[in-house]
């Protein structure tokens, strides 16, 4: 049992890299709505392998660095290709640059995180965008644009090219940044914070139960958007030091000079004259 609970961590996260896969290939045969769910399962699983190892304190340095590889498979190269096939083939000769964008900074937020996490407490809050939550973002852009809800509110815009390349670019940076994010709270049925975690996870689940089309794409903006608003309110919330009111406080004190000794009293011989004041001693 004890060789089972610890298998299941990594079982988690090769089904996550089995659905990563399958979404490439979906993506490769044109099939971009299944490609989409595919990276919205490896997702799914990359929550549950973490949550079963730190559930079995079964975490290891291995299933650490084996979540890293998977991750920038079904969250960068997998959303990248599918994203590159459904409208970045036909931009251009260079149009690829935009996807090795993306999945470099997919590389490059998942080194950071094992480097800065490696040893520390978990804490409430990630540096940078999470890679799935990227990910997903983009693996539910085509379900979602094929909605008619979409389809008359937005895609009167025409604004699908340029839209995706600055949905891209934005999610590549804000990895790479030091925007916080929040992570799922936890669940619970003893604490007003473990209720609350389980109807987030409740309304969520049914959310992308029952319309998943039209649920899971503004859920994954919104999030997005959180951390920007908050990081730019706490920006601005942040007051500057207070300047010296008097110059002259602020200009250096000028060297003086220091203050001479006393002059030492000097010895003299007594003169002849001197001598001859003195009585003599008889």
């Amino acid at each position: 049992m004890r060789q089972v609970v610890v298998v299941m961590p990594s079982a988690f996260t090769l089904g996550n890299l089995f659905f990563g896969f399958w979404a490439i290939v979906s993506a490769f045969n044109g099939n971009f709505r299944w490609a989409g769910w595919f990276i919205v399962f490896s997702g799914i699983l990359d929550m549950l392998d973490g949550r079963v190892a730190r559930l079995s304190n079964t975490g290891s340095r291995f299933g650490a660095e084996l979540d890293s590889l998977v991750d920038v498979i079904s969250f960068g190269v997998a959303p990248a290709l599918l994203i590159y096939l459904l409208d970045f083939a036909s931009a251009g000769r260079f149009a690829w640059i935009l996807s090795f964008i993306y999945v470099t900074a997919v590389a490059l937020r998942l080194a950071r995180f094992n480097v800065t996490s490696a040893g520390k407490p978990s804490t409430g809050w990630f540096t940078g965008l999470p890679s799935p939550s990227a990910g997903m973002t983009l693996a539910v852009y085509y379900p979602f644009s094929q909605t008619e809800w979409y389809r008359a509110s937005v895609a009167y815009l025409d604004l699908q090219h340029q839209g995706l390349v600055v949905l891209m670019l934005l999610l590549a940076v804000l990895m790479v940044s030091n925007v916080k994010y929040p992570k799922f709270p936890p669940i619970g049925l003893r604490s007003a914070k473990g209720l609350f975690g389980l109807a987030v996870h409740l309304a969520i689940l049914i959310g992308a139960l029952l319309a998943p089309e039209y649920f899971l794409f503004p859920l994954g903006l919104f999030y997005v958007a959180f951390g920007i608003v908050r990081a730019t309110v706490l920006g601005l919330m942040e007051r500057p030091e207070p300047a010296v009111a008097d110059d002259k406080l602020a200009e250096p004190a000028e060297p003086r000079e220091p203050a001479s000794p006393p002059p030492t009293p000097i010895e003299r011989r007594a003169g002849w004259s001197d001598r001859r004041q003195q009585p003599e001693d008889r």
